[in-house]
């Protein structure tokens, strides 16, 4: 139907005089150069564009806590962990891809998002299970940026306050006050009606990502030089007195695993930028698996750079959150720099996440309720110096009651860390590894008990035996961290 319909546009500028040569209308090989096969507008994507898409999807806020991981794992398990996490989110994303169009690669029908791949290939109750995965990842990675930002903005704060007052004066400060402040620019931002109108927030977070991870490499390096030498043990953390207790450092490994995970995770966006690539040929599996390589490859460089050094510098007592480690006197303009950094980049990644669970609400809305004006009325608003803006009060409602929601929740638990890791854990095997597989094998066919049917399954089987352990040390660092906590009133 879509395509039909800018067929119809198009006939009142162009006329159907055959092409003797090709056998077609000139009218065709026009809309060709427009449209795609499916009807929409040509898409432009190339490896270099899907490689800036993932690497700005997968370097966020979990790059700082990849010192504290290491930390717990040491120098020979951290890197090792974090090079295979790599490999299993590089190798499960190349499955996906293969699944963007249904049958022949490059002419076969597309699917637009990660639900339509699901649905596509699985169908049932898998489809509505994996819904609620990814949307309940979702709603928790809300909650976790509105925790990180939180903690930035108070060490601006902190930072300030000892630059003034010295280190007579301890700078409590509650971050409360700093969490509401974030949830009230997330519901003006919220506003925003969908992801063609969020495309400025997404370029200059992705430019302050770059810039907080910068500014966190340097000052690891500076740190390394400060000490003279590289920090750390082979095996992180140890267990004794004044130390963790064993049972401790079992959970704190499980945990760093779930951090390690939550700084990959982006599979649940990969079909959506593999659709933004120019048609055939190359398919557009070629073109997304080699973006995948190369960002993967920067990603995994990057990551290595941050968290080695962060761990180079501090030793066992690296810091959950980088940039908090380097304490508050020098270079604090520096320290403020990255951390203002942060606050501004997880702005427009609570939004670019949460669009696409916004979407889903409305759309249901829409559905459930096609006549219910509360839902589909827009209100035609002026706005000086550009275009009008279109009020719906459904969105209006719903969309703030759940940064709402998000924010009380973020000032129950406050604990950057152990919130990543949950988040790394539950998203890891469903979304970044089970699904790909299993629509994979149904995609192409795989034999059952062949020799490749059988290293998925072990793979996935694997990964969930990690996620399940991942889940269960953030959990317990969770539930230690509430027992000394006290909601709306610990600094």
């Amino acid at each position: 139907m879509e395509q039909n319909a800018n067929l119809k546009n198009y006939q009142s500028t162009s006329y159907t005089a055959p092409d003797e040569e090709h056998g077609q209308s000139l009218e065709s090989q026009c809309l060709s150069n427009f449209f795609d096969d499916d009807g929409r507008l040509k898409r432009t994507g190339t490896v270099w564009t899907a490689s800036a898409h993932i690497i700005t999807a997968v370097i966020g806020s979990g790059v700082l806590s990849l010192a504290w991981a290491i930390g717990q794992l040491g120098w020979v398990a951290g890197p090792v962990v974090m090079l295979l996490f790599s490999f299993v989110t590089y190798y499960t994303s190349v499955l996906l891809s293969d699944c963007y169009r249904s049958g022949d690669p490059c002419t076969g029908k597309r699917n637009y998002t990660y639900m339509d791949v699901v649905e596509d290939n699985l169908a049932g109750m898998k489809v509505k299970i994996c819904g609620i995965l990814q949307y309940l990842n979702i709603f928790g990675t809300a909650i976790g940026y509105t925790i990180a930002a939180s903690i930035s903005m108070v060490a601006i704060k902190r930072s300030d306050c000892f630059h003034k007052n010295g280190k007579v004066d301890p700078c409590q400060i509650s971050s409360n006050m700093y969490i509401i402040m974030f949830g009230i620019v997330q519901i003006i931002f919220s506003q925003l009606p969908n992801f063609d109108k969020i495309e400025f927030l997404s370029i200059v977070a992705a430019i302050m990502s770059f810039t907080y991870s910068t500014i966190g490499l340097a000052l690891g390096i500076v740190q390394v030089k400060a000490n003279g030498g590289f920090k750390g043990s082979l095996t992180g953390i140890g267990i004794g007195a004044g130390l963790v207790t064993p049972a401790q450092k079992v959970w704190l490994v499980f945990q760093a695993i779930g951090d390690i995970a939550f700084a990959y995770s982006y599979s649940m966006i990969l079909i959506e930028i593999q659709d933004t690539i120019k048609a055939p040929p190359p398919s557009e599996s070629k073109v997304i698996k080699r973006a995948t390589f190369i960002s993967i490859a920067v990603t995994t460089v990057f990551y290595m750079l941050c968290g080695c050094m962060g761990y180079a510098g501090f030793g066992d007592s690296a810091p959950g959150n980088l940039l908090t480690g380097f304490g508050f006197y020098n270079p604090f303009w520096l320290l403020d720099i990255a951390n203002a950094a942060i606050v501004i980049h997880l702005v427009g990644a609570y939004q670019v996440y949460c669009q696409p669970l916004f979407a889903f609400v409305e759309k249901w809305a829409m559905q459930t309720w096609p006549n219910s004006q509360f839902i589909t009325k827009e209100i035609t608003i002026p706005m000086p110096l550009s275009k009008s803006y279109k009020l719906n009060l459904f969105r209006l409602t719903w969309r703030s009651l759940l940064v709402v929601l998000t924010t009380f929740i973020s000032m129950l638990m406050p604990f950057f860390n152990d919130v990543a890791g949950f988040l790394g854990a539950i998203g890891f095997w469903p979304l970044t590894v089970y699904f790909p597989v299993e629509m994979y094998i149904v995609q192409k066919k795989v034999p059952k008990w062949s020799t490749r049917w059988v290293f998925m399954q072990l793979l996935s089987i694997t990964c969930l035996i990690i996620s399940v352990a991942a889940g269960i040390g953030s959990v317990a660092g969770i539930v230690s961290d509430l027992k000394v906590y006290k909601p709306f009133k610990t600094t």
